[in-house]
């Protein structure tokens, strides 16, 4: 009965961004600039499963230690890829730290694998789909920012999923308005907005993802995605041979966090994960790809 309730949930946020971009097609058209002076934060908290529960998480004093944890922890040089390392425990890890909070999470979309195999429509309901929720610190921390990394909980609610250096995915996540939504392409790390079937790129990444294009429609970017990732999609011989640095989505929902942290180098940020065998894997794939 609970599997039942979850799964209704998340098909119910699913119809419900439907109504929200086509409510937005008209708020466009009719009120053209206005739909710029909108919120940053869009979905709605509404439209996003359990928000409480994101809310309650990001605010609790267990995530807040797990930051302070993380930024006690010296991160690795740029582009340093040493050992993982075990962030140790600390009886009071905040105390001594400059004062912060935790931001409200936002989405963060990512493109389908139905999309990229190009077996989904170029819809944005089938395009595009929630698979975390991000929050980023109120101010830097001796200089240092980190972005906190939620995931769904198997039958409800959100739960730390990862604590990494910068701001980068809450910062673009942030920038969905009245009428749009934000994706990332993690592949290529870049950020797009999506508005009605319009791609724009929000980073340079995302401007070479479209080959230098301000603009692309669905279907074509789907084409292009198709060319760089269908290959490359779980279950191909490249991704069981341990190369795949193509497309590999995040689990729609895990079972909940392990108690021990670990910190990886990376090219270019720290990545703190619960669960070590997410760590390794990135490793792994980021020394081959």
């Amino acid at each position: 009965m609970r599997d039942t309730e979850k799964s209704g949930k998340w098909a119910g946020s699913r119809s419900r961004l439907s109504i929200v971009l086509a409510v937005s097609a008209c708020a466009l058209l009719s009120v053209g600039g206005l739909a710029q002076a909108a919120p940053a934060r869009d979905p709605l908290p509404a439209d996003i499963p359990d928000y409480q529960a994101a809310l309650d998480a990001v605010k609790s004093t267990d995530v807040r230690n797990t930051v302070c944890r993380f930024l006690r922890t010296p991160a690795p040089a740029e582009g340093a890829a040493g050992p993982v390392q075990t962030i140790p425990e600390m009886p009071e890890p905040c105390q001594g730290l400059p004062s912060f909070t935790i931001k409200d999470p936002v989405a963060r979309n990512e493109i389908t694998p139905g999309f990229v195999a190009g077996t989904a429509k170029p819809l944005p309901t089938e395009a595009i789909k929630l698979t975390q929720l991000v929050s980023s610190l109120s101010t830097t921390v001796n200089g240092r920012n980190a972005t906190v990394m939620l995931a769904p909980t198997q039958g409800g609610g959100w739960h730390l999923a990862a604590v990494r250096d910068g701001d980068s995915d809450a910062t673009y996540a942030g920038k969905a308005t009245l009428g749009t939504l934000v994706f990332t392409e993690p592949q290529i790390r870049g950020w797009y907005r999506l508005r009605l079937t319009t791609v724009e790129p929000l980073n340079e990444e995302a401007r070479q993802g479209l080959g230098g294009r301000v603009s692309l429609s669905l279907g074509d970017y789907q084409k292009l995605v198709k060319a760089r990732y269908a290959d490359k999609l779980p279950g191909s011989e490249y991704d069981t041979n341990g190369y795949s640095a193509g497309y590999s989505p995040r689990r729609k929902v895990d079972e909940g966090p392990s108690s021990t942290l670990l910190l990886a180098g990376g090219s270019s940020a720290a990545l703190a994960l619960v669960g070590g065998a997410a760590v390794l894997r990135r490793r792994r794939r980021a020394s081959t790809g």
